[in-house]
């Protein structure tokens, strides 16, 4: 089974986008949307949930008024600020550290489990897909695209398919490393701009530091061909073959306003023929 995960070193690149054209090209996968802090996959799939689980991560602090003597003990430890005079708990503000709840002297603080979001099974006219949201002002978003990716190998594993199509985070941080451990390749989409040269180096170091195969792709590359020229070079002495540039292209746009993928929208178009030259060479790079 193989896994590629289309990443970026910031957010609006067009990864999604990208994602789910090629969903349209892809056989016998599964999607998956790890960018859980923003996902936004579905938007173009219109996913029909089949399966709704919570997703529960960390504690949060209950001070239990019945049992609770005000002794103050739990404010004088806590770093955080968190506990009010009347001795109630900020749930914002409390971070979960338990402190309070391994020094209070009667036991008084409850330490439940936090619902952090949830995660779907559904299905896609492209095919099945495993996706998430967490809760506002929620953290642990690296533990649930860990879980993500893994409910979407199950479900290849159990419907016997050969590929999972992963719609990475953007970024290097916590989700992202959660998101390509262990992975085939990640495509690194990235734009011509010296920031977007920038970003593209930071994920592809990533990369290579849990020696994940890394390929690249130019999103928009006619905007600035010099630049563009610039990041194939760069990339290249990184390691990292260039699949592919796609130009400027308004039917991305048009696409998404009718929750279409640009293939469906207008395979005719420059974008479209480009997304499908790129996918045939991700598909050849996947085989070696």
């Amino acid at each position: 089974m193989k896994e590629l995960i289309v990443v970026s070193g910031k957010g609006g690149t067009g990864k999604t986008s990208l994602t789910a054209a090629f969903a349209n090209l892809a056989s016998r996968k599964v999607l998956c949307d790890a960018d859980v802090d923003a996902a936004d996959l579905f938007l173009i799939t219109e996913p029909k949930v089949q399966e709704r689980h919570e997703f529960k991560s960390g504690h949060k602090a209950q001070i239990q008024p019945d049992l609770c003597t005000s002794c103050g003990l739990c404010r004088e430890l806590c770093r955080f600020g968190s506990i009010s005079e009347d001795f109630v708990v900020d749930s914002l503000a409390c971070e979960g550290c338990g402190v309070c709840v391994y020094f209070c002297p009667e036991h008084a603080i409850a330490f439940p489990e936090s619902n952090c979001g949830l995660w779907y099974i559904s299905e896609t006219r492209m095919g099945p897909m495993v996706h998430a949201r967490l809760n506002i002002a929620e953290e642990n978003s690296g533990k649930l695209v860990a879980l993500v990716r893994r409910e979407a190998r199950n479900l290849a594993k159990r419907l016997q398919l050969d590929m999972i199509l992963t719609d990475g985070p953007p970024g290097i941080g916590c989700p992202v490393i959660a998101a390509i451990g262990g992975a085939s390749a990640v495509l690194i989409v990235t734009e011509p701009t010296v920031s977007g040269r920038h970003d593209m180096d930071r994920v592809a170091e990533l990369a290579r530091h849990f020696n994940i195969p890394a390929v690249v792709c130019i999103n928009k590359y006619d905007l600035n061909p010099e630049m563009a020229d610039t990041i194939a070079e760069y990339a290249r002495q990184k390691g990292c073959d260039v699949m592919g540039r796609i130009p400027f292209d308004p039917v991305f746009v048009q696409a998404m306003v009718q929750k279409k993928t640009v293939l469906e929208y207008d395979p005719e178009s420059p974008a479209s023929k480009a997304v499908h030259e790129i996918w045939e060479r991700v598909v050849e790079k996947l085989k070696e």
